[in-house]
């Protein structure tokens, strides 16, 4: 489906990274007019003197959020890349300044309204949620498995980075009942954008150069995201080791997952689930046999790349999948999910073949 209508978008949080790659993506997106962006702390700038990338486009000045009157502001989809915590509260006051005036659709990339169940979200990141009221209208925005509920949402909720390409790859195996549920383990690495762009110690040059670590050992907040969604496709409850590092790069995510075959099941048997799933989506690509995922495929564009390997333990394999960790986890995610949500072709403005070198 085409459309030739101009949507009127707005970005909270147009000074970080996932807020910059939106506005990189949507400048040529043929559907759309960026009409409003925000920083609180670069209020009055403009995105060039933010990132010299940007020069000699016409953006809007950046604004402070407390600033916008939603109820008369000329937007009709808003994406909201805040902090996590801070998305709950900006977007429960744009619903209800605009309820019964105008309808505002919100595509949420924070972690706020990713998950169900408001007590899971408490543990996790430590504080009540304040707009639980919201939470059931949000939907996950994980496209290729709930395409028809983005359809008619007003409030999506993107998926995390680490998420987006742990559960691309095995959630196809899951729901075909080709890998066990149980004993699923991942080992994640991310490029240093993961961690957004606050200035912090461990994010400097001469601490993340020539050198990677492990973080949130154990305890990283996408498991409970994870396990929510695999649980839906194994149709029982999933509890999986996940363990992400730090790599010295801009951006770009690799996982390698290790999972255990379901009985009389094979190598061969996971390439065909996958490549029922690939073959009928825009983004995924289910590569050749002897062909290893890399994050070079993907850099810069909304593609996802996996593939699948017999382990020298009997009875196991091995998934490994790559995606850019702010087009695919995260902004060009957003915008395909904006596509659907406005009835446009999925794949309208996210055509970008990735960058090499």
């Amino acid at each position: 489906m085409t459309n030739n209508k101009k949507i009127k978008v707005g970005i909270l949080g147009a000074s970080g990274y996932t807020g910059s790659d939106l506005v990189r993506l949507l400048i040529n997106h043929p559907n759309v007019d960026i009409k409003l962006l925000t920083a609180e702390r670069k209020a009055g700038q403009t995105m060039a003197d933010i990132f010299p990338h940007f020069i000699g486009h016409d953006l809007p000045i950046l604004n402070k959020i407390g600033e916008i009157d939603w109820a008369t502001v000329e937007v009709d989809v808003i994406f909201c890349a805040l902090p996590h915590a801070t998305s709950q509260e900006i977007i429960k006051g744009i619903f209800e300044q605009t309820s019964g005036k105008k309808q505002i659709k919100v595509i949420d990339l924070s972690a706020d309204f990713r998950l169900r169940d408001p007590d899971t979200y408490k543990r996790w990141y430590g504080n009540d949620h304040t707009a639980i009221a919201l939470q059931p209208r949000a939907i996950y925005g994980l496209t290729e498995y709930y395409r028809e509920s983005v359809k008619s949402a007003d409030l999506v909720a993107c998926p995390g980075c680490y998420p987006t390409a742990i559960l691309l790859a095995l959630k196809p195996l899951l729901k075909q009942d080709l890998i066990k549920s149980e004993d699923i383990i991942i080992d994640a690495k991310s490029g240093v954008t993961g961690a957004g762009r606050s200035l912090r110690e461990s994010n400097l040059f001469t601490e993340v150069s020539e050198a990677m670590n492990p973080y949130g050992v154990g305890h990283h907040r996408h498991m409970p995201e994870i396990e929510q969604e695999l649980s839906v496709s194994a149709e029982s409850a999933v509890t999986m080791s996940f363990t992400p590092h730090l790599v010295p790069m801009n951006r770009g995510e690799l996982i390698t997952a290790y999972v255990k075959l379901e009985e009389n099941k094979t190598i061969e048997d996971l390439r065909k689930g996958l490549a029922v799933t690939c073959d009928k989506e825009h983004f995924m690509t289910l590569l050749k046999e002897d062909q290893m995922p890399a994050t070079r495929m993907v850099r810069g564009s909304n593609n996802f790349v996996v593939n699948v390997y017999k382990d020298r333990i009997k009875g196991r394999a091995i998934v490994i999948a790559a995606i850019d960790n702010l087009v695919k986890g995260s902004s060009g995610q957003a915008i395909q999910n904006m596509n659907v949500m406005m009835g446009l072709d999925e794949e309208c403005g996210l055509k970008q073949v990735a960058l090499f070198p």
